[in-house]
């Protein structure tokens, strides 16, 4: 039946390790003035956003993609630490090495954390709880650094896992706790379900895993469109995507919808800025470039267009981004109604860029 997870033969043995408050860990480790502050890696500008925040910033409700400003505001003490990408980059490869001696099938997701299939790896070990436990105490040794996992039975619940008992624990959900473990979650915690869709789905009465997993595949291809299939699956704690090792990404993209809509073209021009530059945050953290840039607007009537210029070579830095992204949101000025979403999306990814590279992420969900 659709609603058991897969059968035993058939059953995988995933680990999902995540590194705990990486960038701010690697600064704490590094300068021991910092230690046991609140700390937020990023910058302090009117304009900047937070990378990544320590888990005593989180106590305050600092938290990643936070502009600036308002984490200063929630926390007066809050100290800012530019990024260290490069110092980053190699201890992310020092991880990876340790990865590589368990399996080949690692499918990292970046920097910070990736997907390990253990199910026949190199070591031999039958156990995969003992696999991850053995990996973050090498990790620790290694970096000094302390990690997190998941395992589980397919990629989704390896994935929440690792978020259950961090920092610097680890949680398994087997097969037979796994459809009851969706069943009783919030859709907004799922992985994979951004503010924008959670709000649609409770807009549906999809509140949890349970009311979920009781729509039919047509009512959710209908309302999800390709995420449709998708989503059915992980209600009944059924993931079928397989471990990738270096797996090809198409694009990186950045979006927000607006409290009030726009109508002027240098305010839509001013609020490019801050979507480029958390695209580029995230492209320099992972050595790629691109060479496509596509700005996506959408008005206030829900229509939408979209504008895209591929440049001869990837683009070597953020200004060039935004100037292009300046340049396609001008073509369509006058606009026909006021806008109420700008996204940014850089595409054509080429790798290995070194400090001004970028690889692509899933679409970040910045939405209000």
């Amino acid at each position: 039946m659709t609603d058991s997870p897969p059968v035993a033969e058939n059953l995988r043995k995933i680990i999902h390790v995540d590194m705990d408050a990486f960038y701010a860990s690697v600064e704490q480790r590094d300068n021991p003035e910092l230690r046991g502050k609140p700390l937020a890696v990023g910058g302090a500008a009117a304009r900047g956003v937070v990378a990544v925040a320590s888990y005593e910033a989180r106590k305050f409700g600092v938290h990643s993609a936070m502009p600036s400003v308002t984490a200063a505001r929630k926390c007066p003490d809050l100290i800012f630490v530019k990024p260290r990408f490069e110092v980053y980059r190699a201890i992310s490869q020092q991880i990876r090495e340790i990865f590589a001696e368990y399996t080949p099938l690692i499918e990292p997701l970046s920097l910070d954390e990736a997907y390990l299939d253990v199910t026949e790896n190199l070591k031999g070990m039958p156990i995969a709880t003992e696999i991850a436990q053995e990996i973050r105490a090498k990790i620790k040794e290694v970096t000094g650094l302390n990690a997190s996992a998941g395992i589980s039975y397919n990629k989704f619940l390896a994935k929440m896992a690792s978020d259950l008992n961090k920092p610097n624990g680890q949680a398994v959900i087997t097969p037979k706790n796994g459809p009851a473990f969706v069943e009783g979650l919030a859709v907004k915690k799922f992985h994979g379900v951004g503010p924008a869709t959670a709000e649609k789905m409770h807009r549906l009465g999809i509140e949890t895993g349970a009311d979920l997993k009781a729509q039919s595949l047509p009512f959710l291809t209908e309302h999800f469109g390709k995420s449709g299939p998708y989503f059915y699956g992980i209600a009944r704690g059924v993931d079928n995507r397989q471990v990738r090792p270096d797996r090809v990404r198409k694009s990186v993209g950045a979006e927000d919808t607006f409290m009030q809509d726009i109508d002027a073209l240098d305010l839509a021009t001013h609020e490019l800025k801050p979507l480029v530059e958390k695209v580029w945050a995230y492209c320099v953290a992972k050595g790629f470039s691109g060479k496509t840039v596509t700005v996506k607007i959408k008005y206030s009537d829900f229509t939408q267009a979209t504008r895209s210029k591929t440049a001869a070579q990837p683009f070597a830095d953020c200004t060039a981004i935004l100037e292009a992204a300046s340049g396609l949101l001008a073509t369509v000025h006058p606009f026909k109604r006021s806008i109420r979403l700008l996204g940014v999306t850089l595409s054509s990814l080429t790798h290995d860029q070194g400090e001004d590279g970028c690889e692509d992420q899933p679409q970040l969900d910045f939405g209000m």
